[in-house]
């Protein structure tokens, strides 16, 4: 009977989809935090929980289970930000991102752990840099900007489950107020999660291991949704920026910082 309790000595419960209890209670908590600043700015998710996900698990495991929840996530609060902005003007992005992921799910089958970490990590620092260097000013684009930001998304859509730096740029251009910069990235990253899983469904990457990484962290992924989506209702107009530059920069430079000692 022992044998049925116990996996090599411990018990089944600590290794739920192959984790330790450490590692669950890591995941649940990175997921909470990442949901709840997603539920918030609409963007950051994925630059939170993709180079977290990266210590424990193969690169190819990361980006599925950050883009199963990114994908879940976009659902649970579609009703906050679906038709806040007219869908017409984002085919290119989307268009374009699809070129992407596909061209960048590549990237992930050949590059090493640390060598993902440290882009993971850098690409939160572009995301913090293109919040601070570039104000909404809310004129029109050329049509160009649109088709570059959906292809650089697209290809670190592919490689790092992290499509949001040039998107974060594009929207912070783009879009003045912070209820509508915060549909136009929820909507892309919808469409850019479902690209992605189509492309590591075809790939192979998604498999039952995925799928139990990612019945854990349902929990924490609605209550922190919950709770940011309040936070935002209550402050996001005075708070939006300052939040989202002070946290996602500590976390970028400690990743980064991590990786390279």
């Amino acid at each position: 009977m022992t044998g049925e309790w116990t996996r090599r000595g411990r018990p089944v419960v600590t290794a739920i989809a192959g984790f330790e209890l450490a590692q669950l209670l890591l995941v649940s908590a990175v997921v909470l935090l990442a949901a709840l600043l997603r539920g918030f700015t609409g963007f950051g998710f994925a630059l939170v929980a993709v180079p977290v996900f990266s210590l424990i698990m193969a690169p190819t495991e990361a980006v599925v289970l950050s883009v199963l929840l990114t994908l879940t996530i976009s659902l649970f609060g579609i009703r906050s930000y679906w038709g806040v902005v007219p869908l017409k003007p984002m085919w290119p992005l989307v268009l374009m991102a699809f070129v992407g992921t596909v061209a960048g799910t590549w990237v992930v089958t050949v590059i090493s752990a640390s060598g993902f970490r440290l882009w993971a990590g850098l690409s939160v620092i572009l995301a913090c840099l293109g919040m601070t260097l570039f104000r909404p000013s809310g004129r029109p684009l050329h049509p160009v900007f649109s088709w570059l930001t959906g292809l650089l998304s697209g290809l670190m859509n592919g490689a790092l489950a992290i499509p949001g730096p040039p998107m974060i740029i594009y929207a912070m251009l783009h879009e003045p107020q912070p209820q509508r910069s915060r549909a136009l990235l929820m909507t892309f990253f919808l469409a850019a999660s479902l690209l992605a899983l189509v492309t590591y469904t075809a790939a192979g990457f998604v498999n039952m291991r995925s799928v139990g990484y990612f019945l854990t962290a349902l929990p924490a992924l609605y209550a922190g949704d919950r709770l940011g989506y309040y936070l935002f209702r209550r402050f996001g107009s005075a708070l939006y920026r300052r939040i989202t530059l002070v946290g996602l920069l500590a976390m970028g430079l400690s990743i980064v910082i991590g990786t390279l000692l």
